[in-house]
């Protein structure tokens, strides 16, 4: 087995037992509101770290290319109020017209 794989198992059994953790820690009882404000926020915030790493980061450093074009449209289109089908399909078909022209 290699050393990827058994990264993969780790962390997939850290992530369960994490997930596990919570409910018997709480012990049914609720979160504070402001605990929930933070966990409320935690989703974001992970999805946009997802999205500038992979948009940005390969290989430890930024890198501007053809992604961050389509990125920064969608972001544009969003702060435009655009429905999100838009700005995805809008992301994508920029991102495809700047590798077609850019190489």
């Amino acid at each position: 087995m290699s050393t990827l794989w058994v990264s993969i198992v780790a962390v997939t059994l850290a992530s369960a037992a994490i997930k596990a953790a919570g409910p018997i820690l709480a012990g049914g009882r609720e979160l504070p509101p402001r605990a929930n404000a933070v966990l409320a926020l935690l989703t974001p915030a992970l999805l946009t770290a997802l999205v500038v790493t992979g948009t940005f980061g390969e290989g430890g450093h930024l890198e501007l290319d053809e992604r961050a074009l389509g990125v920064g449209v969608a972001a544009v289109a969003l702060a435009l109020r655009a429905p999100v089908l838009v700005a995805v399909v809008l992301a994508a078909v920029v991102t495809a017209l700047a590798r077609f022209f850019l190489g």
